[in-house]
């Protein structure tokens, strides 16, 4: 199974481009990953910075959900490939985004979406009164 699950912060501002011809959407980016032991010279958690592309909807999910420094988990598949540079060849290895979870809340939307006025209920009611008690005699639990 090839199958590589990423949880840390996006590194770069997103950039999300479209495939000439195809109109194909793609985003390449960098997430950092904290390890979870100290370096034991610093004292300080080390992070390793993984690239990644995402193309289709899950690039055009990304750009519009995510910025730089904000908390991702990634779900990605590893994909090997090669090219030759000036008479060298030069593998690449990189994550392929399968699916995207948000880590914690996008900066700046919570005070902007829980402004203005709300339904609550008054919450100085007394509601005990309404309360029906369950009887759990019968239960197996």
């Amino acid at each position: 199974m090839n199958k590589a699950i990423y949880t840390g912060n996006i590194v770069r501002d997103i950039n999300l481009t479209y495939v000439q011809g195809s109109g194909a959407a793609v985003l390449k980016n960098t997430v950092a990953v904290r390890r979870k032991i100290k370096n034991k010279t610093s004292g300080q958690y080390d992070s390793d910075f993984i690239p990644f592309v995402a193309f289709g909807v899950q690039a055009e999910f990304i750009a519009n959900n995510f910025e730089k420094g904000q908390g991702i988990q990634l779900e990605t598949y590893m994909k090997s490939g090669s090219y030759t540079k000036g008479g060298i060849k030069h593998y690449t290895l990189e994550a392929v985004v399968d699916s995207v979870e948000f880590m914690g809340a996008k900066p700046n939307t919570y005070n902007q979406d829980c402004q203005g006025s709300n339904n609550f209920p008054d919450m100085n009611q007394d509601y005990e009164d309404n309360i029906t008690p369950v009887d759990y005699g019968n239960s197996p639990f």
